[in-house]
């Protein structure tokens, strides 16, 4: 078994707009950035404190993370709102 940190896949939902990616990526741990509206996508590997601080000042609505698949850099899947329950969140 490895001691790799644990590599979740965020999707945060804003009142509003969302912090610059370019705040976020700068979060130590957060890869794969988009930003679509009020909805934020990204990659976070290990403790999620720099990316929660990253968010300071926003008001979160919605988020959800699941696990990414080991061994799966390069490989990008597509967001399913519908899945991490995010559809219906207003817009």
């Amino acid at each position: 078994m490895t001691n790799e940190p644990p590599t979740q896949r965020v999707e945060v939902r804003f009142i509003g707009p969302p912090p610059a990616a370019g705040q976020v990526a700068r979060a130590s741990g957060v890869s794969e950035v988009e930003v679509d509206g009020s909805l934020l996508r990204c990659v976070v590997c290990g403790s999620f404190q720099p990316f929660l601080e990253a968010l300071h000042g926003y008001e979160v609505i919605g988020l959800s993370a699941v696990p990414a698949h080991p061994g799966a850099e390069g490989h990008r899947e597509p967001w399913r709102s519908e899945e991490l329950g995010l559809e219906g969140g207003g817009g």
